[in-house]
Order: C-alpha cells, then structure tokens, then sequence
C-alpha cells in the first residue's frame, strides 16, 4: 500500500537523527511537529559539553559546527557536528539541525528537523517540516506550510484522504530527495525516498520513492529512461 511509504521508518534512515527515537514511536512522522519544541529542550541539556557548547538560552551548537556572524539564530536550536550556517540564515527557533548540513545563504527555518546531511545552501523557506538523511532542496525552492484558506491541512495518499489536525505542515521529505530550484511543496507534501523534483515544478500529495516527478505532472520511475 502506498499508506506504507509515508510510515518514519520509511521515508528516514532513523538512526541519522536526535529524533529518530521519537519518530519510530509515533504512528505518523507529522505528529513530531507539535513536539520538536519539548524535544530540543529535553536534548540540550544531556548533551555532552566537550561536544556541544551552549550559545545562549536553549542553543546548542556542536564545537566544530561553523556559524556565520551574520546568522540570526533563536532558540530552541541544536547545530549538529560539522555543519555549517551560512550568511545570513534564519532560524527562527524549534530546529533540531544534524550533522554535517548546511543552511545556506538567506535560508529561512522555523520547527524543522534536518536529518544528517541535509542542504538547504540558497535562498530556501523550510517549515514545519522533516527532511531525511542527505536530501537536497535547489536554489530558491521551498516548503509552503499554510493552506490559503488557513483549514487544516489533508494528506493525498493515493485516493485516500488523512486528516492531520494541523493547520501549519510543510512537507516531509524522504532520505536522498532532490528538489529542483524554484519548485514550491505544498502544504503537506510528501517526497518519498531517492525521489527527484524537476526544477520549478509545484508539488502536491505524495510522491513514491525512487521517482522523477517532471514539470508536467509526469511521473517516471528512476531505474527508466527519461
């Protein structure tokens, strides 16, 4: 069933994030989305300090992580091992940020959870959402979190429809997604796993793993001709 792809497990190397034990507990990845608050101040704490240095109130941030001046960080925030934020990043507090990822140039993050490896380099808005293990958003494309009409957000799985309860989702994305420059992820988007976004392409519903999803709608598995 395509219900299957959507499941944590699924979509995320689990043992590449902080999170990973929650996720693997919850019956949906989206739920974490109303915990990642609690969590990170529930992590700060017990991380080890030859590690971690502690920026201010609820920030931590891993001793070899490299953090641009010019970076506006609010927490609760976790900066993992080797990463980098870049000029001018935006995080805005509710980011649990693993090792050696990047958020980039003028990126924007509010109640993320970047798995290990994740880049968000240019000009990208990423929030209320999870990005798995290496996934890779292109210049200026981003995850848009509010329905128009502000309702509470719906997922597509397939024909089914699941009720979030959630009025802010951005988009889950699965470990080794790509996402072309200049696409928009709607409101509860999922990408599943080694999928990849042609650029400037809007997204809805669920993709499947291992997929191209082509500007037209057209969608190709990855293992074929394009």
């Amino acid at each position: 069933m395509l219900e299957d792809v959507i499941k944590s497990w699924e979509l995320f190397d689990l043992g590449q994030s902080l999170a990973g034990p929650v996720l693997r507990e919850l019956i949906w990845p989206w739920e974490v989305l109303g915990r990642i608050h609690g969590l990170i101040l529930d992590l700060g704490p017990s991380l080890p300090a030859s590690d971690y240095e502690q920026l201010a109130d609820d920030i931590w941030a891993a001793r070899d992580s490299r953090i641009a001046a010019s970076a506006s960080l609010s927490g609760p925030l976790i900066i993992g091992h080797e990463t980098e934020i870049r000029h001018c990043a935006f995080i805005r507090g509710n980011a649990l940020i693993g090792d050696q990822a990047v958020v980039g140039n003028s990126t924007e993050l509010k109640n993320v959870i970047l798995f290990n490896g994740v880049q968000v380099p240019h000009y990208n808005y990423v929030g209320d959402s999870i990005l798995g293990f290496k996934a890779h958003m292109g210049a200026g494309a981003i995850t848009s979190n509010v329905k128009g009409d502000r309702s509470l957000i719906t997922l597509r799985v397939g024909t089914q429809r699941l009720e979030t309860g959630l009025k802010k989702m951005g988009a889950l994305l699965g470990d080794f997604a790509e996402v072309g420059c200049n696409s928009v992820l709607n409101p509860g988007t999922i990408i599943g796993r080694n999928t990849q976004i042609y650029p400037l392409t809007m997204v809805r519903g669920t993709i499947p793993p291992d997929c191209i999803l082509k500007q037209n709608g057209a969608l190709v598995a990855k293992n074929k001709p394009t």
